[in-house]
């Protein structure tokens, strides 16, 4: 019976395998035609989801995350599964064999084949596809086991570094302890291990670099840490410090690590951090620096190494490398006065670095003589025992100033905001207010003793040059100087400077109590209601607080000191109070770029005024009659408007000419001009011209020509703006000379002409919107320009005109335009179509800006033009693709120059 059995179970398997084959002889190729559907189907979906993957990867590289393996695995077998049945469904010629709805074929063996391949292909991509749906495709990247630090010449550290590494890799050493006195160089020699460890040792999972300074505290270190490890996420700061300590561990424990910690004032007790002791069991490494050998100790330091002042030699080198060696070939005593300044400096690096380059430009022996005798007075006070690391170092640089004046001026400038373009004219004038400038007969003098200083402080490296026109601090020098005015100096200079914080509301009075000058300027102030008790306040900035909107009348009640009063680009200030007639001591006001609209007339009180600013002004300013003529020591006097005045406003500001002419002390005029009648009467007052610096033509509507010539007998007039004269069709030079020369005559005196009629001092030109203008040729009797600005213009055709220069030849000689010239702004010129018809020797020029002048379609540049000069040409691409050059050369040449805007 088991044989039977046997018999009947083989018999069974067989006649079901013969008709599992018979059937699928008859299945596979009767779905073709749907599997094949279905598969072209199912393969966009998959290169669907697969072109999705593909994004979500890209944008996570982006993010400097890194694709996971199994995802880059799917869509590497996704790639290879579309291309082959790609291939299965377009090579294959079953398909055109088929007949009687696919069951039967004229081949049907591989007709069956096929038929199967693709049922198959279509199970796998359906699957594949399924596979491809990821939640997360990326991680972040682990970080690198080592950060490269950027390290400054590591000149004259060579042999302490070695000393360092030979140390960090004994096996028994964990704990390093690096100390010395501030400026010696232990953090640039942390640097140095810390980018060496990265390129010369390996073993390390991870060097981690925490600077802890003075300021420590267990959380922060803690924080810092974990950012390094990966384990600063979103609830880490929820975490107690405790719990902080147990997860650094349980990561740290199972690496071997590196710490270094840059700055220790104290013991860190490294079990409440969370950091396992480095021994030689766990391989791992401490390297800290301080300045104290008791913190070593306390550390537990496996090794301490003292950081050194470099020896004589090598501290030489690093001082030589600072001045550089071109100093030393202006005189041949000059080295041997320089090794004894690097000798001065006792080998410390950062007071090295720091006079090397104060040095660096001085070219007498004289200066150097000076330098080591000033050196040997501080050095004892200064280098030794430092509370400050760079500040001290740095007052080198500020007490070897020329004097106190000089110094003065330096620290006033920290009164303005961190990268503050200030103004160099203004800040003269604060100056001159402020008493720190010699006294001198005429404005003009004080403020060529102004930029002197401004000059000697720029080349100490102490101010830094922006524009021609303003300077800025740099922020350490910035620091060093509230350092001093509130530390070092703070019984003489007593600062309070709170300047670009974002405050919406005066400090509070008591903080006042006691200062001499506060700054605030560039906040969010509000209003100015609470009267602070300040009667020794000398100066107050609250420049550029945009929302000040309210004075009460009381708060200048308890400043009976204020000297310098700065209310400048508040402009939503509409109105001064009646109570600021009690800064009885005032010297200077600033309105400038506010919205004032009346000056109260108890501004009578202001006796001792002597500059007012009222310079652009948001809307028409009236001022009371008898006004400006009782400031009887007004020396200074600014009131350019540059927009349109009503009629009664400007029968009013006429009347300031004959008042102007009463004040005997005046000695700096900026003033604007608004009809023919008022440039009349101001021609005709012969004692304005002699200290008017600036002059605004507005509004000419009665005038279609204007005759520029008279306005050269203005020797002082630095600044000319013409503005809104739309009926001003032409700018004559019309010589007052009685009939005209012959060409001997005017051989013999042409250079008393040209010298008669130039604008010797004016060195800034504006023209604004004057739309019947065609040229403004008369420039060129500008030899001394050196900046250009013409803007609105709508017939403006050329800038200067040949033809018109021709007219005027025996006047302006042999002059060429634009020799000083560095700023020259053209935009919104419809018509203009030529700035000079030749290429101009503009060596001086700096900058080129040119927008919404599409007719310009050359510059006066040629390869002459381009040899030593750096200048930006800034304009859209559009107009510098078609600007048409000498030749491609020049092109080339000035390809580098342009800045698209």
């Amino acid at each position: 019976m088991g044989n039977v059995f046997s018999f009947q179970l083989s018999c069974d398997t067989i006649i079901s395998r013969c008709w599992d084959c018979v059937a699928g002889q008859v299945i596979y190729p009767c779905h073709l035609e749907e599997n094949l559907a279905g598969l072209n189907t199912a393969l966009d979906e998959l290169k669907e989801r697969r072109n999705d993957v593909e994004t979500e990867v890209n944008i996570a590289v982006q993010q400097k995350l890194r694709p996971l393996d199994e995802v880059r695995g799917w869509l590497s077998r996704a790639e290879t599964m579309i291309n082959e049945v790609q291939l299965l469904i377009d090579g294959p010629e079953e398909i055109k064999n088929l007949c009687l709805g696919g069951c039967c074929s004229k081949n049907r063996k591989p007709t069956f084949n096929f038929s199967k391949k693709v049922a198959k292909r279509l199970r796998d991509v359906k699957d594949l596809k399924g596979k491809g749906d990821f939640k997360v495709v990326a991680t972040e990247a682990p970080a690198p086991s080592v950060v490269q630090r950027p390290s400054d010449s590591a000149l004259g550290l060579e042999s302490m570094c070695n000393k360092v590494w030979s140390a960090f890799e004994q096996k028994h050493v964990g704990i390093i302890g690096l100390y010395g006195v501030g400026g010696v160089g232990k953090t640039r020699l942390l640097t140095e291990i810390n980018n060496k460890i990265g390129v010369l040792s390996g073993g390390f999972d991870v060097v981690i670099w925490v600077v802890v300074s003075k300021a420590f505290y267990i959380g922060r270190l803690q924080d810092d840490i974990a950012k390094r490890i990966g384990l600063f996420n979103g609830i880490w700061s929820e975490k107690t410090p405790d719990e902080k300590a147990i997860d650094i561990s349980e990561i740290l424990r199972e690496k071997k690590f590196v710490l270094l910690l840059d700055d220790l004032w104290e013991r860190v007790d490294l079990s409440k951090v969370g950091i396992p002791v480095p021994n030689q069991e766990n391989g791992s490494k401490l390297i800290f620096t301080t300045r104290s050998t008791e913190v070593c100790g306390q550390m537990g330091a496996h090794k301490k190494i003292q950081v050194q002042c470099l020896p004589e030699e090598e501290a030489w080198k690093l001082f030589e490398e600072h001045v550089g060696k071109d100093v030393f070939d202006c005189h041949p005593s000059i080295r041997g006065l320089a090794q004894e300044v690097a000798k001065e400096c006792g080998g410390l690096p950062l007071a090295i670095i720091t006079i090397g380059r104060a040095m660096a430009c001085k070219n007498t022996p004289e200066e150097w003589k000076d330098t080591i005798e000033v050196l040997k007075k501080s050095a004892n006070l200064v280098f030794p025992n430092m509370g400050e690391e760079v500040y001290p170092l740095l007052k080198f640089s500020y007490d070897n100033l020329q004097n106190d004046m000089v110094r003065s001026c330096l620290l006033y400038c920290s009164l303005f905001p961190e990268d503050f373009q200030i103004d160099k004219e203004k800040l003269i004038d604060f100056w001159i207010v402020e008493g720190f400038l010699d006294e001198h007969d005429t404005i003009s003098h004080a403020r060529n003793q102004g930029h002197r200083i401004i000059g000697s402080l720029i080349h100490a490296c102490l101010l830094e040059g922006v524009y021609d026109w303003s300077i800025k601090m740099h922020d350490v020098i910035r620091d060093m100087s509230l350092w001093i005015a509130c530390t070092c100096e703070a019984e003489k200079w007593k600062f309070f400077v709170q300047a670009g914080y974002h405050l919406t509301r005066v400090p509070e009075g008591g903080r006042w109590k006691g200062m001499r000058r506060i700054s605030l300027m560039k906040n969010e102030i509000k209003n100015l209601t609470e009267a602070p008790n300040c009667p020794d306040l000398q100066t107050l900035f609250l420049n550029d607080n945009h929302q000040l909107k309210v004075i009460h009348s009381d708060f200048f009640q308890f400043m009976c000191g204020l000297k310098v009063l700065s209310f400048r680009n508040c402009h939503l200030i509409t109105k001064l109070p009646v109570g600021i007639a009690k800064l009885v001591s005032l010297e200077y006001l600033d309105l400038s770029f506010t919205g004032i609209r009346e000056l109260p007339i108890e501004l009578k009180a202001l006796q001792k005024l002597k500059c007012l600013n009222l310079s652009c002004m948001y809307c028409h300013i009236t001022i009371p009659r008898g006004l400006i003529s009782g400031f009887s020591k007004l020396r200074i006097f600014r009131m350019i408007v540059y927009s349109p005045l009503d009629e009664a406003v400007e029968e009013s500001n006429e009347c300031l000419l004959e008042e102007l002419q009463c004040l005997n002390h005046l000695n700096a005029l900026s003033l604007s001009v608004t009809s023919a009648f008022a440039l009349d009467r101001y021609l005709n007052a012969e004692r304005l011209h002699n200290y008017t610096e600036d002059i605004s033509l507005e509004v000419l509507k009665d005038s279609m020509q204007l005759n520029i010539l008279p306005l050269a007998n203005i020797k002082s007039l630095h600044s000319l703006a013409v503005a809104s004269c739309e009926s001003l069709e032409e700018v004559k030079m019309e010589w007052a000379g009685e009939g005209r020369m012959t060409k001997a005559q005017n051989r013999i005196q042409t250079s008393v002409i040209v010298t008669q009629y130039c604008f010797q001092s004016l060195h800034k030109v504006i023209m604004i919107n004057c739309s019947k203008l065609r040229n403004i040729t008369w420039l060129i009797l500008a030899p001394n320009l050196r900046n250009a600005f013409v803007e609105d213009c709508n017939k403006m055709e050329e800038i200067i005109s040949e033809i018109k220069l021709s007219e005027v030849a025996e006047l302006v000689g042999t002059l060429t335009p634009f020799e000083t010239l560095k700023y020259l702004t053209l935009r919104k010129l419809p018509e203009l179509q030529s700035i000079y018809w030749n290429a101009l020797p503009i060596s001086c020029i700096k900058e080129i800006h040119v927008q919404n002048c599409p007719k310009l379609r050359r510059l006066p540049l040629n390869s002459n033009s381009a040899n030593g000069n750096k200048i930006s040409i800034k304009g859209e691409e559009k107009w510098w693709k078609e600007l048409q050059w000498e030749d491609e050369s020049t092109r080339n040449a000035f390809l580098p120059c342009f800045i698209a805007i």
